[in-house]
């Protein structure tokens, strides 16, 4: 196990931006500073050697222009907010719209476009990075003073472990996760509709066409969305950009705080797996709809499909639906959620 520090560029502030490589278990995993976003992550395969499984970029300059959120840290709101506002205590509040009428992913500027103090640390199992973040009260529209403290690092056991914390003065919402695509034949060799995933919930949130939640839960059984047992991305449906409900597994319903399978991925070419446990209640499943001739590392084009994410968070629109779970924290209230990713090959 080591951590390597070296610097990834400077921003045009004249603030440099640090890059921290991790390696444990077989693993090795690149974080930088701006926007606590992983780069990079390599894992063997006995059958195609190792290879950067994550989409991303091999130089600072189009993480400081960010598109498409690359392997980012998102906050203070994971996924859409309905009409870019919410109501908390009798009070509403705006924030900017930068999807349509709605709010994504924190707004103009969300943690993914800010620059995270970092400290790397070594445990007896692994090795670890921990980022700390300060957003004020009022920051993109959101109430109360948010400290959050992120924490990344890999495992003698091949697992890559995200540990989400916030504490904030005043009631607000709060959802953070990381928006890494995957392609686990590597990035850059083609589509993952040939993947095979699994996803422990029985039901997903229906949206209307601006992505936001109707308010129903839709059954997942017999249709494109059932994925109970593992199957190809591509056999039903292509275009997924749905929030799943998890299940709480054979103990009962959801507990927060208690971790739980979400799901599984097989790529059948280099025989890698990897397997997802979280506390959160839902999990964003995207294909990469978006992606067009966007240009990666070393050249790599990547276009839709190309990759996949599997975003653990709490359901989308929640501030503004009182009978999802729960997404208000402050006085009282910290927010903790976590996130295994566990790798075979």
């Amino acid at each position: 196990m080591n951590i390597r520090k070296q610097t990834f560029g400077v921003l045009s502030s004249g603030k440099k931006v640090r890059l921290y490589t991790l390696k444990a278990g077989g693993l090795s995993l690149s974080i930088s500073t701006l926007g606590a976003t992983w780069t990079s992550l390599r894992v063997p395969s006995r059958r195609t050697g190792t290879q950067d499984v994550l989409l991303g970029y091999s130089t600072l300059a189009p993480y400081a222009s960010p598109k498409n959120y690359l392997g980012v840290t998102i906050g203070r709101f994971g996924n859409r907010i309905g009409g870019a506002q919410f109501t908390l205590n009798g009070k509403t509040y705006h924030l900017y719209k930068n999807d349509g009428d709605n709010s994504l992913h924190g707004g103009r500027r969300g943690f993914d476009k800010l620059l995270w103090k970092a400290e790397p640390y070594e445990e007896k199992d692994g090795v670890f990075v921990r980022f700390e973040l300060d957003s004020p009260d009022g920051d993109e529209g959101y109430p109360g003073n948010l400290k959050a403290v992120v924490c990344y690092g890999l495992t003698k056991s091949r697992e890559l472990i995200a540990d989400y914390q916030a504490r904030v003065d005043a009631e607000s919402p709060v959802n953070l996760t990381n928006h890494a695509y995957f392609n686990l034949a590597g990035e850059g060799r083609g589509d993952i509709l040939d993947h095979e995933v699994q996803i422990h919930g029985s039901s997903y949130v229906e949206v209307d066409a601006g992505l936001i939640p109707t308010g129903k839960l839709i059954p997942v059984a017999g249709g494109p969305f059932d994925f109970t047992a593992p199957k190809p991305i591509g056999r039903d449906f292509a275009g997924y950009d749905h929030c799943f409900v998890l299940d709480g597994g054979p103990t009962g319903p959801h507990e927060p705080g208690k971790l739980r399978p979400c799901a599984g991925v097989f790529e059948p070419k280099s025989g890698r797996t990897m397997r997802v446990l979280t506390t959160q209640p839902g999990v964003q499943f995207y294909t990469g709809n978006f992606l067009d001739a966007l240009v990666g590392k070393e050249g790599s084009l990547y276009n839709r499909h190309d990759g996949f994410c599997l975003e653990t968070q709490h359901l989308p629109d929640s501030p503004n639906r009182p009978e999802f779970p729960s997404c208000i924290f402050g006085p009282g209230r910290d927010y903790h959620e976590r996130a295994i990713f566990s790798f075979d090959w």
